[in-house]
């Protein structure tokens, strides 16, 4: 094993949920493969390409495996995936997992340094990357950084394209012989892929997790959106190689038999028409992405084939977005709250609780198949059952087993029996529902003051001409800090500063916490993991010249 991955939580406690049949107990391509067997021509992955089945997709997944054999790829290694969301990423992920191997997949978009610092701390071997993506070329840039990685052996190009010298073309190793491939078998309990999550951290963190908490505790997240245990067809528009995207290979198809409607690149038109050709059963996104869409329906009038569920976590959903999205797409809005760090809980379907309650984001009763959450006090660390905020805490199935290669996010967000430290404050209710608050570390801090710009965004986006909204900091001379709020406005027009203000006032949001920059843009810029690029904001609104958008208030009206 090229990295020590370590599991936090206590072995008596994994086992538990195998013996309860809380968690399947087999490897993902285990798995894939007895769902393929069971199922030999349902569509697997509906991509750019068109279709591809069970069947076939495993001949591709097998000859791919066999190559990576013969390059030296062995149980245990850990092999970067950076690619859009296509075929070659589901085949990469089933692959890897045939052979052992643990993959670290990370968005496209993602430049080369982030990418450089990923590979280092993970010591990976290998990396999958794309000749071309959106006027990115990942494999070769990698390759130009390889030298630097002394554990990276291999940087493997997929196409279209040529691929650079000195890599290896993915095309190629997919040419391989599968006939005398034997999968590896690992222990279900082995580390099977690392989750990237940026978090609060100077660096992205990489969580790794095991076969049984990907396909068992993730896994049981998604059937709970099943009613009829009918295998889903799950458009994805967040990337498959993000945290929330790895809802796909290993849950959507290994563990439910179900078909991936992948987008190599999220647009609302290109969203809206996967929708209307594909009919899929489960649409998994940010909000940000649905409210963009529902601009898009707003525009034609178009009436959308109903899913099952619509499915949005990543970033809060307000009650006027959750309202909108059911009234459009037809169906239950999903309000998930989770993270890479190894928490989870949702609404559900059946769930009439709008999503903001006035105090915090309603997350929906955990499920203990999932992860069990606790509060705790955030000095003290006690478990707090008054229904007093206090910090969210997680432990179930799906717990990851460790950070890799930083001890000391371990000793930070790990406690000493596997419970995980979210760093998000909120509640349990007399009902057991979890409400989100807020998170310890993001705060703009004016004067002293600590400003949650969760609970401001909230507020401002209820306002009738608010279509979007993210709230960040802005540096200052005199308070240190500023709150800005970067406003998407409705077609019928944009909010002022006042007016936002006064909304605010009615809504019983103390003053000091109004904004006193206002940016209105026409989208909101997404990060490559698709959720709203907060550092991309601030830097607009502190890059020298102000924008033609932005409007500052003067201090008196607000201090």
């Amino acid at each position: 094993m090229t990295v020590e991955l370590h599991d936090l939580l206590p072995a008596e406690l994994r086992r538990s949920w195998v013996i309860d049949g809380t968690c399947p107990d087999l490897d993902l391509y285990s798995l894939f493969r007895a769902r393929q067997v069971a199922d030999l021509h349902r569509t697997a992955v509906l991509d750019a390409k068109g279709k591809l089945c069970y069947t076939a997709l495993d001949r591709k997944v097998r000859s791919l495996a066999s190559g990576l054999r013969e390059l030296g790829i062995r149980p245990g290694d850990v092999v970067g995936v950076q690619l859009p969301n296509n075929r070659n990423a589901v085949i990469a992920d089933l692959a890897l997992a045939a052979l052992g191997a643990v993959a670290l997949p990370f968005p496209v978009g993602r430049g080369s340094l982030e990418a450089e610092c990923l590979l280092r701390r993970a010591e990976a071997v290998a990396v999958i990357a794309a000749v071309e993506h959106r006027g990115s070329h990942h494999a070769a840039d990698l390759h130009t950084v390889s030298a630097a990685l002394p554990a990276l052996r291999h940087v493997i190009a997929a196409g279209p394209g040529t691929a650079p010298e000195g890599t290896v073309p993915l095309s190629q190793l997919l040419r391989s012989d599968p006939s005398g491939f034997v999968p590896a078998r690992p222990d279900p309990d082995n580390a099977a892929r690392i989750l990237v999550s940026s978090g609060s951290e100077a660096e992205p963190k990489m969580v790794a997790y095991s076969h049984n908490a990907l396909a068992g505790g993730r896994g049981n997240f998604l059937a709970s959106l099943l009613p009829d245990k009918t295998p889903p067809r799950c458009l994805f528009l967040v990337p498959l190689a993000s945290a929330f995207g790895s809802n796909g290979t290993s849950v959507t198809l290994a563990r439910h038999g179900g078909t991936l409607v992948l987008l190599d690149h999220f647009t609302p038109d290109a969203a809206v028409e996967a929708i209307r050709q594909h009919e899929p059963t489960h649409i998994l996104g940010v909000p940000t992405m649905v409210r963009m869409m529902l601009d898009r329906l707003e525009d034609t009038g178009e009436k959308l084939p109903a899913p099952t569920a619509l499915v949005l976590g990543g970033a809060p959903l307000d009650e006027t977005t959750a309202a909108a999205a059911a009234k459009a797409f037809g169906c239950p809005v999903v309000n998930l709250y989770g993270s890479a760090d190894g928490v989870n809980c949702h609404t559900g379907l059946d769930s009439t609780t709008p999503p903001t309650d006035g105090v915090g984001v309603v997350a929906g009763r955990p499920d203990p198949r999932v992860a069990e959450i606790r509060i705790t006090g955030p000095e003290s660390r006690a478990e707090v059952t008054d229904g007093s905020i206090g910090e969210i805490i997680a432990r179930g199935p799906m717990t990851p087993m460790c950070y890799v290669g930083a001890p000391e996010l371990d000793g930070r967000y790990r406690t000493s029996d596997g419970w995980v430290r979210t760093g998000d404050l909120g509640f349990l209710d007399e009902d057991g529902v979890l409400h989100v608050v807020g998170r310890l570390k993001d705060v703009v801090i004016r004067g002293g003051a600590n400003i949650s710009p969760a609970e401001v965004e909230r507020e401002i986006g209820a306002h009738p001409l608010v279509r979007d909204v993210v709230c960040v900091g802005v540096p200052d001379e005199l308070m240190g800090e500023r709150l800005a709020a970067c406003v998407v406005p409705r077609s019928d027009g944009a909010p002022t500063l006042d007016s936002l203000r006064e909304h605010l006032t009615l809504r019983g949001l103390e003053r000091r916490k109004h904004p006193e920059h206002l940016l209105v843009v026409d989208e909101l810029p997404l990060t490559p993991a698709g959720k709203p690029d907060r550092a991309a904001l601030s830097e607009r609104l502190t890059g020298g010249e102000p924008p033609r958008d932005s409007e500052a208030a003067p201090l008196a009206q607000a201090d």
